[in-house]
């Protein structure tokens, strides 16, 4: 009875290791991300990855490459619906058959060119020139600010290309003797430039991806490097987005706290009530009051407010303040006589400085 179990486990495992072999790389496991991921989760994944796994960061590393290109590999894949159904069913395997596509560089699209890893320079070495920066105003909502998303954005990159001819580049100022007779000589400064071979800015489509984080504050510069204003002799620029709230119908940013206005009737400011707030998940959050409240009265909801950006795990509170809403009828004697009745108060005027 053992030699038959024996021979059914070895099969299993030789099973399951063909299993493994045909089907290729796990992206799911290379990215860390469930199969049921959407698409910000896997973004949100491959730009934390890239930017811990970059070779450029790993130069001690043997592996680091081969894992980038893994990594690089699982987001392409994983990133496009068609692609990704063909794997669900089929593996990597499957992919072979429907072509890979390939040529897209998806750090690029995440980092810009350098991510900052090149370009360090060295003492004593000439100092590159550099293309300008280009900074832009990106205006997102306060819900993707509390949330999280990426938005794509479509840059038309000025491209240097070869064309004919020769230009003069390089050019740089040096001392030149100039000799004036016997035992006479003037050192001057003159322009001295190489020749190179000629180019033409061409304007070429780059798609842009930009994570907005979950607790990203007003005027944060998101960074792409490389991506500016091109130069002829040296390094492009960088391109940076500067993020811009947008004006909330509901909600007013302080910090990571949350402020908002609620209008109640004088009945329910006087006998209580209970309401919900639509929040910028669109959750709901409920509002209890059993005690009488008063024009300008503030409600504190601990943990309701904004992520911290440094720290999502921790949230700013919401504060609701409360406006009374005045009915603007006439009362009668009578009525006006049960409301005296009522709130047994006598007349008390005070004149102050309310500002």
């Amino acid at each position: 009875m053992a030699a038959p179990m024996k021979v059914v486990f070895v099969l299993t495992l030789l099973l399951e290791f063909l299993v493994f072999v045909f089907a290729g790389r796990n992206f799911y496991q290379i990215l860390g991300v469930p199969k049921s991921a959407n698409l910000n989760q896997i973004k949100k994944a491959y730009r934390k990855l890239a930017k811990e796994t970059h070779p450029d960061k790993n130069k001690d590393d043997p592996t680091a490459q081969e894992r980038f290109q893994d990594l690089g590999a699982a987001y392409e894949v994983l990133s496009d619906e068609e692609k990704r159904k063909i794997y669900d069913q089929h593996g990597e395997e499957g992919l072979k058959d429907a072509g890979r596509g390939g040529g897209h560089d998806p750090f690029s699209s995440f980092f810009g060119d350098f991510f900052g890893f090149q370009g360090q320079g060295r003492p004593g070495q000439r100092e590159v020139p550099k293309g300008g920066d280009v900074v832009m105003d990106l205006f997102v909502t306060l819900e993707e600010v509390y949330n999280g998303n990426f938005i794509e954005v479509l840059r038309y990159k000025p491209v240097a290309k070869q064309a004919a001819g020769t230009r003069k580049c390089n050019c740089r100022m040096e001392m030149q003797t100039i000799p004036l007779g016997p035992g006479r000589f003037q050192m001057v400064q003159q322009q001295v430039c190489d020749d190179c071979p000629n180019i033409r800015f061409v304007n070429e489509e780059k798609l842009l991806e930009i994570e907005i984080e979950p607790g990203m504050r007003d005027g944060h510069e998101y960074p792409f490097v490389a991506e500016g204003e091109p130069h002829a002799d040296g390094d492009p620029g960088d391109l940076k987005f500067k993020i811009r709230i947008a004006k909330h119908e509901r909600f007013e940013r302080k910090g990571d706290d949350l402020y908002t206005n609620v209008t109640i009737s004088l009945q329910d400011a006087l006998l209580g009530f209970q309401m919900e707030i639509v929040h910028l998940d669109d959750r709901k959050v409920v509002i209890v009051r059993d005690k009488i409240t008063w024009p300008g009265a503030r409600m504190r909801k601990k943990s309701e407010g904004m992520p911290n950006y440094e720290n999502n795990n921790a949230r700013g509170d919401l504060l609701i303040t409360f406006d009374i809403d005045f009915p603007k009828g006439e009362l009668t004697n009578e009525q006006k006589e049960l409301m005296k009745t009522l709130l047994n108060q006598q007349s008390e005027f005070k004149v102050y400085n309310g500002l």
